[in-house]
C-alpha cells in the first residue's frame, strides 16, 4: 500500500519509560532507522528498569537520558528543557511507554499503577499540551478490552471493561488522552498491544520467568487448569507498529497491534518446556490468580490498512530466539533478579544522567 509521507522524520522525541523492555526497543530501531531524529528518554529507573538494554546507542549523540518521574510536573518539565537544547530546539513528538505494569503487584496495591499509569498520563498530556508538541502517542494494552468471548475479537470500537487494577490504571490514562482529543483538539494517537516477549524481558513475565526457571532447574507456575488464551507479539513488531502509528496515524484514533497469534498458557509452558528439554514434570498448578481474563484476541485490520503495518516474527521463531537469547546471557538475568541491582547497576546510570 501506499502511505502518506510522513511528517515527524526529522526532530527530538521524547521517550518515556526508555530503559523498559518494549521501550528500549523503540529507542533502538528509531535510532537505527531515523537518522534525523534525536531522542531524549526520561525514565524513573524503578525496578524493572535496565540501562543495559540501551549499551548499543548509549554513546549515539543523538541520545539523551534524563532521570526522571513523569508523575512529577518539575521532572517532566526538565526533560522538556534537555529537547529544547537539542539541535531541533524542542520536543515534536511524546511516545509515553512509562507504566507500572505487572498485573499479579497490581492485585497488592494498585497506588503505583494509577499514579504512573493515569496521573503520569494527565502530567506529560498538560506539559506537552504546553510545549505545543506535534504528536503524542499513548501505549496500552489489550487488557483494557477484558474477557473477550470466542470467537469474537476485539477492535478499537469496543467499550472497555476491565479487570484489575492494572488494567484499570491504563484505561484511565486513555480516557485522559481521548478527553484532551475531544476537549483541546490534541494531536494523540492511542496504541492497544497484546502480550509481548523477547530479549531483555523481565524475568517476572510468563515467557522470561519460566525460560529462567527451567534453565535453572525449576518448575514453572501454571495459574488453574492453563486454559487461558492469549495473543503475543514480538517486541520488535510492537515498536515497529508504534513507530508506524507515530508516523502515519490519524490523530485522535486507536489501532490494536496484535502478533497475529492465539494460544492458550499450557500449549506455550510446553513448547518453553520442549526447548528446555525439560518434560511435564516441570509444571506446577497453581491456584488462578483474582479477576483473571481467560481470553484476549484482538483484530488488528486497522493497523494493517492505515499503517501499512503487519507483525513479521512467528511465535515458534519468536520463542526460539528468546530462548536462545536467555541461554547466552545468563549473567544479565542472574544479575537483575539479584537484590544487588539496583543499589550497583542502576546508580551507575543515574551518576551518568548527573
Amino acid at each position: 500500500m501506499t502511505l502518506p509521507p510522513a511528517t515527524l522524520t526529522a526532530g527530538t522525541w521524547l521517550v518515556t519509560g526508555g530503559c523498559g523492555f518494549i521501550g528500549a526497543e523503540f529507542i533502538r530501531q528509531v535510532l537505527a532507522q531515523q537518522p534525523g531524529v534525536h531522542i531524549v528518554n526520561i525514565d524513573s529507573l524503578s525496578y524493572a528498569a535496565s540501562p543495559e538494554r540501551l549499551a548499543a546507542v548509549d554513546q549515539d549523540p543523538r541520545y539523551t537520558f534524563i532521570k526522571g518521574d513523569i508523575a512529577d510536573p518539575a521532572q517532566v518539565a526538565q526533560a522538556l528543557a534537555a529537547c529544547a537544547r537539542t539541535p531541533h530546539k524542542r520536543c515534536a513528538a511524546l511516545i509515553n511507554f512509562a507504566a507500572e505494569s505487572h498485573v499479579d503487584r497490581s492485585l497488592f496495591t494498585g497506588l503505583p499503577f494509577v499514579r504512573a499509569n493515569t496521573l503520569g498520563v494527565q502530567v506529560l498530556l498538560e506539559a506537552a499540551r504546553d510545549h505545543k508538541v506535534d504528536r503524542f502517542l499513548q501505549v496500552s494494552t489489550d487488557e483494557v478490552y477484558g474477557d473477550v468471548p470466542a470467537p469474537q475479537r476485539s477492535v478499537e470500537t469496543d467499550p472497555i471493561h476491565t479487570s484489575s487494577p492494572y488494567s484499570a490504571s491504563k484505561a484511565g490514562g486513555e480516557l485522559l488522552v481521548q478527553a484532551f482529543v475531544r476537549s483541546f483538539g490534541f494531536p494523540a494517537v492511542i496504541t492497544r498491544c497484546s502480550n509481548n516477549y523477547g530479549p531483555w524481558h523481565w524475568p517476572e513475565k510468563m515467557i522470561p520467568l519460566f525460560i529462567v526457571n527451567l534453565l535453572s532447574g525449576k518448575q514453572v507456575p501454571v495459574y488453574g487448569d492453563g486454559q487461558q488464551r492469549r495473543d503475543w507479539i514480538h517486541v520488535a513488531d510492537h515498536a515497529a507498529g508504534i513507530l508506524a502509528a507515530l508516523l502515519y496515524g490519524r490523530d485522535g484514533q486507536i489501532y490494536n497491534l496484535d502478533g497475529d497469534v492465539e494460544i492458550d498458557n499450557l500449549t506455550l509452558t510446553r513448547k518453553l518446556i520442549a526447548l528446555a528439554g525439560r518434560d511435564e514434570s516441570a509444571i506446577k498448578y497453581v491456584p488462578d490468580r483474582p479477576g483473571h481474563d481467560r481470553r484476549y484476541a484482538l483484530d488488528s485490520a486497522k493497523a494493517r490498512t492505515e499503517l501499512g503495518w503487519r507483525p513479521r516474527w512467528t511465535l515458534d521463531t519468536g520463542l526460539k530466539e528468546t530462548f536462545d537469547w536467555y541461554v547466552a546471557n545468563q549473567a544479565w538475568w542472574q544479575k537483575v533478579t539479584d537484590a544487588s541491582y539496583q543499589a550497583y547497576y542502576v546508580k551507575q546510570y543515574e551518576q551518568r544522567a548527573k
